[in-house]
């Protein structure tokens, strides 16, 4: 009887292995048919990362209750993989043991605790998703969850009721150590199960365990819990220091293939992963200004909706088509709306939400470009901002000759007139033409000037950073701003520049080096914060 049972647990766990291994190589060829990045910098830091964002539940607990929840089954499982080799060792190999190592002593308490925790954690899910029911959730697929909920509390069932009715057979020498098992086996007495009589009891609940951990192990790359494998790559994987807004992929705008992405495949296998990667816990929707505001955009759509064209047409496309990808669904206009995509005010607050480190913004940029520069489609609105960029180097439309007038009688000097001075002062667009910010340029530099700072601005050789530019799609256009303002700042030899314009800032601090332009920038209210420290200038009023 005991080689039977043998050879059924090995069947049955080498079938299960045997399907996860080809649904995992599908998948993993899948991501190989996205160009390539290199990911695989920093090493120290990005497995600091996963020790913070994985290990510490660091954005999970942003949601106390769904960090505790997730907290008890992420670490119960950790735990009760114990539990598991102890299963499947003893149902292929009679009398396999984990006692060496204190598989009956603190291991089997460790598997009681957290066998409660993880069912505490279930009902926690359950209680959110069926009573709670967060928006966040909506659109989520719910069956899926449910599911996966259903999988893991029949796994602990099983392990709880298959360790209670080995200490109802006595003599079992984990049993002092096993609270929980042994106060359900109390209970099993009620149903005369004890001694030979609780044998039954335990194969069936051995039998439970088993299967669903097998059937959690089948059923997960099909279904959004791919996450469990692949979120601690995904986070180990992330874009690394500078953060949100900072240094969107560059386009080599004379070896390119593609201008952006209009089918998916196009995105790198580090964008691919990242789809793989979404649990629809909607995280990023409750903090998308866009979504908030009834605009069209759901961010967590766009990553399930870009998943979903994946597999429609790559992995449950027809063979022929899976060894031509290009003749993808269009992801453009089918998958995604041209209207999610364009409201999209890129600031980056779903990435900074999301717990896996998903990159939404770049993924929206790409399309954009595609939009832009390979069909000429953008919004009405950005036509006429793009075009005074291109003319005026400004997206209001205003002449360049303009740009100077907010200096007329705060006695400002140019680069050209300075050229030793510490700091380029580079206003942007909104100082330069706005009155109301104007006011502000010209606050700042009599801050400046009062606490002796040394600086210049570019003056009529300052454009648009080219930000609104790159934002919209056109990196062309970016580009183009950007190299200009990077030569004027390059001949000129500033080393230390000064930016009022929270965009301004961004674009020279990160993106602009991407282009040869490498600067210590600092923000304004950085400057003032350090000159009031320093002494040099003292407020009347605290």
């Amino acid at each position: 009887m005991a080689l039977i049972k043998s050879i059924a647990v090995l069947a049955v766990l080498l079938a299960a292995i045997a399907y996860f291994s080809i649904r995992a190589r599908q998948l993993y060829r899948i991501l190989r048919l996205g160009p390539t990045e290199n990911r695989f910098d920093h090493i120290p830091e990005r497995i600091r990362g996963v020790l913070s964002y994985v290990g510490l539940h660091t954005r999970m607990f942003r949601n106390v209750y769904s960090g505790t929840l997730h907290l008890f089954i992420f670490y119960g499982f950790v735990v009760l993989l114990t539990a598991i080799i102890q299963a499947f060792g003893e149902g292929i190999f009679p009398g396999f043991s984990l006692a060496l190592i204190g598989g009956t002593t603190w291991i089997a308490f460790l598997q009681d605790l957290f066998g409660v925790l993880v069912l505490v954690g279930v009902l926690m899910a359950l209680v959110n998703r069926l009573i709670i029911r967060p928006r966040q959730f909506h659109e989520s697929n719910e069956i899926d969850a449910l599911i996966i909920l259903g999988l893991i509390a029949t796994i602990m069932i099983g392990m709880l009721g298959q360790n209670a009715a080995r200490v109802a057979q006595g003599g079992d020498p984990s049993a002092a150590w096993r609270p929980v098992s042994s106060l359900i086996a109390r209970a099993f007495e009620g149903f005369g199960w004890q001694g030979t009589a609780a044998v039954p009891a335990h194969e069936v609940f051995y039998w439970m365990h088993i299967l669903a951990v097998l059937a959690f192990l089948v059923y997960i790359p099909s279904s959004k819990h791919l996450h469990i494998i692949v979120a601690i790559p995904n986070v180990f994987f992330r874009k690394l220091l500078p953060k949100i807004g900072a240094q969107l992929p560059a386009i080599d705008l004379e070896h390119a293939e593609h201008y952006g992405v209009s089918a998916v495949t196009q995105w790198s296998w580090k964008n691919l992963l990242d789809l793989y990667s979404c649990t629809e816990c909607g995280r990023c929707q409750e903090q998308c200004p866009a979504f908030l505001t009834g605009k069209p955009l759901n961010p967590k759509m766009i990553i399930v909706d870009a998943r979903e064209n994946l597999f429609k047409t790559v992995r449950d496309a027809p063979p022929e088509q899976r060894r031509a990808p290009q003749q993808s669904q269009k992801l453009i206009g089918e998958a995604i709306k041209e209207d999610e995509i364009w409201s999209c005010v890129a600031c980056g607050a779903c990435q900074q939400e999301c717990p896996v480190l998903i990159e939404h913004v770049p993924k929206i940029i790409d399309m954009r470009r595609s939009l832009v520069l390979e069909e000429s489609k953008f919004p009405k609105e950005a036509q006429g901002a793009l075009r005074s960029i291109e003319t005026q180097g400004n997206p209001y439309g205003l002449p360049r000759a303009q740009r100077m007038d907010w200096v007329q009688g705060v006695g400002v000097k140019t680069i050209e007139e300075k050229p030793d001075a510490e700091y380029l002062y580079f206003v942007g667009c909104a100082a330069s033409y706005d009155e109301a910010n104007r006011a502000v340029a010209r606050a700042f530099v009599g801050l400046l000037q009062k606490a002796g700072v040394d600086f210049a601005i570019l003056g009529r050789s300052e454009t648009c950073n080219g930000d609104p530019a790159r934002r919209i799609g056109n990196e062309y256009l970016y580009q183009t701003q950007a190299q200009a303002n990077i030569e004027a700042m390059n001949a000129a030899k500033v080393r230390k520049v000064i930016a009022t314009c929270p965009h301004c800032f961004n674009t020279i601090k990160n993106e602009f080096p991407q282009f040869g332009g490498n600067y210590e920038v600092v923000h304004h209210t950085q400057l003032l914060a350090s000159l009031i420290k320093e002494g040099k200038l003292k407020p009347s009023k605290a």
